[in-house]
């Protein structure tokens, strides 16, 4: 089991706390989530253990930009190729598009997650990634 410590290792923020239930249930393995502000634009530094994703989700209407922050991790949108994720990457994830992201197996991730304000925005959580595919991954 890696500590709080372990993971604030070279991370620019605060690690926060693990994911509360209505949240974890849409993951494999741990995750932990910082709120840094909920005025205006949502941004949270969300942090994953090696080896922990989210389940496939869409975010219909406002979308979602991912500022890596550490680490290394994944990003897929349903039918691309998996892209490898490093500090400095930004992801725009458009309205609509059925998504993964989380760690690689072998090392914690760490990103902003920006949520793109609009009207009726919400997100839809889905099937989890498989683990026989996901443990595929290079």
């Amino acid at each position: 089991m890696i500590t709080n410590n372990e993971l604030s290792k070279g991370a620019i923020f605060p690690v926060g706390d693990a994911l509360p239930e209505m949240y974890s249930k849409y993951f494999t393995g741990k995750a932990y989530l910082n709120m840094l502000t909920t005025k205006g634009v949502g941004i949270g530094n969300v942090t994953f253990e090696p080896g922990c994703r989210n389940n496939w989700h869409i975010h219909h209407k406002g979308g979602q930009i991912l500022l890596v922050t550490g680490g290394n991790g994944y990003y897929q949108a349903w039918g691309e190729e998996v892209i490898k994720l490093v500090p400095g990457d930004v992801v725009n994830i458009p309205a609509e598009i059925k998504h993964w992201h989380g760690a690689t197996t072998d090392s914690w991730f760490a990103h902003l997650a920006i949520e793109v304000p609009a009207e009726g925005a919400s997100n839809e959580w889905l099937e989890e990634v498989r683990e026989e595919y996901y443990r595929k991954l290079k």
